[in-house]
C-alpha cells in the first residue's frame, strides 16, 4: 500500500502511523444537554475532516434532551436551519479504547462565516465568560468531581433501574459502603479500564471512591489551568465511563437522582484563581480568606438563583435536593463544611479554592462552570460581600430565594439577571425557550402514578 500519510495534516499523519488499523473516525461535540452528537467518517476522510471540517446546522446546540427541535427563539425551523462549519479542535485526535474495532475520535467546534465561534455553542459561552477573567489578568484553575451510578442493563418490572450484580459475589449489590475498599475490589477490572481509557484520551484522573449507595462511584479529575480544557475533560470522562461500563456489561448513568431513596449524583467544581505572576489570589496568607476570595464567593451566591437553570437543568435534577444528605439547599458558604453550597476546603497557599457543590452530574459542564466563573468575576469587580460563613448544618431547610422547580428556574433567565451580561441575553432567552418546550413536552405524558392515584378516585 502506498504511503499517503505525507499528504495529511501532521497530527493526522502521526496518528495513523501509530494506529494504522484504525477504520473510522468519530467527530463529536456535546449539545446543550451534554448529549454527545456528531458524525462517523471512514478513516479515508480523516484528512478532509482535519483540514476543512464539515457542515452542521447550528440548531444542534438547541435540541432538547431527547434530541427534538422546538424552534427556540426562532432557531431551527424559523431561520431555515442554516449550516455552520464544524472545525476540529487541535490536539483532540485520539483512539477510542473501548470500541469493538479500531476507532479514532476528534472533538469539533462550530464557527460562523467569519470564522468566529458560534454564539449558541455551550463551549463558546464558557469561552466568553473565561475571557472576562482573562481581561482582569486572572486564570482559573479548575477540577471536576463527578458521581455516577453503575446500574443493571435489565430494568425492574416497573421499568426502574436497579443496582448491578457484583462481579465478586454474583449477587445484586445493596446498601451503602461509602469509601468501601471491597466495593472497589469487586469492580476493579472496570474501574481500571476507565482510568486506562482516560489516560489514553489524555483526561487526567485522580482518586476513585465508592460512594453513598450501591453501585455509586466518584472519580476525581485533576486540576488544569484552562477552564475550557477542564470542561472538555469532563465531557470526555462521561463518554469514557459510559463506553467502558457498556463493554463490561453494565450501564453507567450521570442522572441526578436515579433512585428515590438513594443518594443523587453530584458534580462538584473546584476553582482557584492565578494572577499573571502565577500567585493564587484566593490565598489570604495569615488570614483565612483573601478579600478576593470573599468577593468571589459573594458574586457566586448572588447569581445562584438564575444559575439554577444550568446547575439543575432537568425535572429529575430537583429530586436530588433534600435536607441532611450533604446536598446544598441554601445560598451558603463555609470552611470545611460539606452542607454548604460553596465549601472552602482545608489548606491555604496554592491549595486555597472554592468547591462548588450544588450542581448535579446531569448538568452541562461548560454551562455550569460558566455560571461559577460569571459569579466570581461579578463578585470581584463589584466587591460583593458574601456575609458570614455558615457554622453547622446549612442543609436543614430550603432557601426561599432559590427556585426549586424547573419552570421557576427558567423564569429567572431574564435580560436583566446577573448572568445576562456574561452569557448574553439572546442565549438566555433561547435556552429558556428550549427548556420550557422540553418541560411542556414532558408534562403532556401521563405517568403510571396518575393512573394509580386518579383512576380509583374518579
Amino acid at each position: 500500500m502506498p504511503d499517503t500519510t505525507s499528504k495529511l495534516p501532521s497530527e493526522a499523519a502521526e496518528f495513523l502511523a501509530r494506529y494504522p488499523d484504525t477504520g473510522s473516525l468519530d467527530a463529536i461535540f456535546p449539545d446543550l444537554s451534554g448529549v454527545i452528537r456528531g458524525k462517523r467518517y471512514p478513516i479515508a476522510e480523516l484528512g478532509q475532516v482535519m483540514g476543512s471540517g464539515f457542515a452542521l446546522p447550528g440548531s444542534v446546540f438547541m435540541l432538547d434532551t431527547m434530541g427534538e427541535s422546538h424552534d427556540p427563539d426562532g432557531i431551527g425551523f424559523s431561520d431555515g436551519d442554516p449550516d455552520y462549519q464544524a472545525k476540529v479542535i487541535p490536539g483532540t485526535l485520539l483512539p477510542v479504547p473501548w470500541a469493538q474495532r479500531p476507532l479514532a475520535q476528534v472533538m469539533v467546534t462550530l464557527v460562523d462565516d467569519d470564522g468566529e465561534p458560534y454564539y449558541y455553542e455551550p463551549r463558546n459561552v464558557l469561552r466568553r465568560v473565561a475571557q472576562r477573567l482573562d481581561d482582569l489578568g486572572l486564570k482559573p484553575v479548575v477540577a471536576f468531581e463527578l458521581e455516577f451510578y453503575l446500574i443493571d442493563r435489565e430494568r425492574t418490572p416497573e421499568g426502574s433501574p436497579q443496582p448491578p450484580i457484583s462481579p465478586a459475589t454474583g449477587r445484586r449489590d445493596f446498601g451503602t459502603q461509602v469509601y468501601g475498599m471491597k466495593t472497589l475490589d469487586a469492580y476493579d477490572a472496570m474501574l481500571d479500564d476507565i482510568t486506562k481509557a482516560c489516560a489514553i484520551q489524555e483526561v487526567p484522573t485522580g482518586a476513585v471512591t465508592a460512594e453513598y449507595a450501591a453501585g455509586q462511584f466518584e472519580i476525581n479529575l485533576e486540576h488544569v489551568d484552562d477552564p475550557i480544557q477542564a470542561a472538555d475533560d469532563c465531557i470526555l470522562f462521561k463518554r469514557i465511563v459510559q463506553g467502558v461500563a457498556q463493554k463490561h456489561g453494565f450501564q453507567a448513568t450521570f442522572m441526578a437522582k436515579p433512585y428515590v431513596l438513594r443518594a443523587g449524583n453530584g458534580m462538584h467544581m473546584h476553582v482557584s484563581l492565578l494572577d499573571r505572576d502565577g500567585r493564587n489570589v484566593f490565598d489570604g496568607g495569615k488570614a483565612i480568606a483573601s478579600d478576593t476570595l470573599r468577593h468571589a464567593i459573594g458574586g457566586v451566591l448572588e447569581v445562584m438563583p438564575e444559575s439554577m437553570a444550568f446547575l439543575a437543568p432537568n425535572i429529575n435534577s430537583y429530586r436530588r435536593y433534600l435536607p441532611d444528605i450533604f446536598v446544598p439547599t441554601q445560598r451558603s458558604w463555609g470552611f470545611e463544611n460539606r452542607s454548604v453550597a460553596l465549601r472552602i476546603p482545608a489548606g491555604g497557599g496554592d491549595a486555597r479554592r472554592i468547591e462548588h457543590r450544588i450542581a448535579g452530574a446531569d448538568a452541562n459542564p461548560y454551562l455550569a462552570l460558566a455560571t461559577l466563573l460569571s459569579g466570581i468575576h461579578k463578585g470581584i469587580v463589584e466587591k460583593i460581600d458574601p456575609g458570614t460563613p455558615w457554622d453547622g448544618n446549612a442543609a436543614m431547610e430550603f432557601d426561599d430565594e432559590l427556585p426549586w422547580r424547573p419552570a421557576r428556574a427558567y423564569d429567572k433567565l431574564t435580560e436583566t439577571c446577573g448572568l445576562a451580561d456574561y452569557f448574553g441575553a439572546d442565549y438566555l432567552r433561547a435556552y429558556a425557550a428550549c427548556k420550557n418546550a422540553e418541560l411542556e413536552s414532558f408534562e403532556t405524558q401521563i405517568s403510571p402514578l396518575e393512573y394509580i392515584w386518579f383512576l380509583q378516585a374518579d
